[in-house]
């Protein structure tokens, strides 16, 4: 895929990422399935307590994101390269629905929350870095620094007087998922879960299309 397919899919997986993390953090009462470093102080906090129970769910949903991240990659690495990118997305798509699935099909809902912390570890390994502003991961800590950052710079100019727009669409398009994502749980549950399911599938098929009609690159 070219820059602007790569863009287009790091901002549509951002946004999934905080559309799924609004689910898991109203259906968890304020934990989360992509947002980890909130799960480790929560953890941390449970523990210093000694409030064992408490902390069981954030420390399994970090493990559960955690082997994730080693699935997605171990899985982009397995294939050929150009081939990683609908191979982790359709990973992403099923682990989904076998989330959608559990929540439909038990009344605790702890279970799919480890799945979808499972999705959003391996989606990070889609697209990692874009011609220099990170999109598609489940974290935007660091787009949202270096937004400010460049901001600073273009002022004093050092970069493009619009070099910070990328870094700043990267955390709106998290924003504007989160807010689709309490809306959406608001008005179908836990069934909301179809859209990102059915986004992640979409761009899987879309992307494996896209490689299968471009040429191979020949190695000398």
């Amino acid at each position: 895929m070219n820059r602007s397919w790569q863009l287009a899919y790091g901002l549509a997986l951002t946004a999934t990422a905080g559309y799924v993390d609004a689910l898991g953090f109203i259906e968890l009462g304020g934990l989360y399935t992509s947002f980890m470093s909130g799960n480790t102080t929560q953890f941390s906090v449970s523990l210093g307590r000694g409030e064992w129970r408490h902390a069981l769910l954030p420390c399994l949903l970090v493990t559960m994101f955690f082997v994730g991240s080693v699935l997605g990659s171990g899985l982009a690495l397995a294939v050929p390269a150009r081939w990683a990118t609908p191979i982790v997305l359709a990973f992403e798509a099923l682990t989904v629905l076998g989330a959608l699935s559990l929540g439909l099909a038990t009344p605790d809902h702890g279970l799919a929350s480890l799945f979808m912390a499972l999705a959003m570890g391996a989606q990070n390994a889609v697209l990692a870095q874009v011609q220099g502003f990170r999109a598609g991961t489940t974290f935007v800590t660091g787009a949202l620094f270096s937004f400010g950052q460049k901001v600073a710079l273009a002022l004093t100019g050092r970069i493009p007087r619009y070099g910070w727009v990328g870094d700043g669409v990267v955390w709106l398009a998290l924003l504007c998922g989160a807010l689709g994502g309490t809306v959406a749980y608001g008005r179908f549950g836990l069934t909301a879960l179809v859209l990102p399911a059915g986004i992640t599938t979409g761009l899987a098929v879309v992307s494996a299309l896209l490689i299968a009609r471009a040429p191979v690159e020949k190695t000398a």
